[in-house]
């Protein structure tokens, strides 16, 4: 399994409309760099992904589950762009802001420090740990 971070502006994509999204999903879509659609079409069915409010929060507030495989993105005709599917799983119970990530000295090197501007980034299997138990879940149980 895999894990990444997904980046939405709360105003345009937040994480209680994810979630009103069920168990059906929503694509992830709209990105237009190409770095980050080539880390969507790495992406395998139930890899899992910090679900992070750019902008306004600037927090890791939940955790989300890949539900469908790189396609098309339907809000082109551009046959260049592609997304995934994902499906909201797991409430932080406690949001992880950016101040923190960048606190905890073991997370140093995490994307969301190192390449803040990316909307889609991997997280390594270490990192996934770190956030997880800073957002009061064990990463054993999602």
């Amino acid at each position: 399994m895999q894990y990444w971070l997904f980046k939405s502006e709360p105003n345009k994509w937040s994480w209680e409309q994810q979630k009103a999204k069920g168990e059906q999903g929503e694509e992830w879509d709209g990105v237009r760099n190409y770095q980050a659609r080539n880390f969507m079409r790495t992406m395998q069915i139930g890899d899992r992904g910090f679900f992070y409010h750019s902008n306004i929060g600037k927090e890791v507030v939940g955790i989300v589950e890949v539900c469908a495989l790189a396609h098309p993105d339907s809000t082109t005709d551009d046959p260049r762009w592609e997304c995934v599917d994902i499906k909201a799983r797991h409430d932080l119970p406690k949001p992880v802001t950016l101040a923190a990530v960048k606190a905890e000295e073991s997370l140093a090197d995490m994307a969301l420090v190192t390449s803040m501007r990316l909307s889609v980034q991997p997280v390594k299997p270490e990192e996934w740990e770190i956030v997880c138990r800073m957002g009061g879940l064990d990463p054993a149980d999602i």
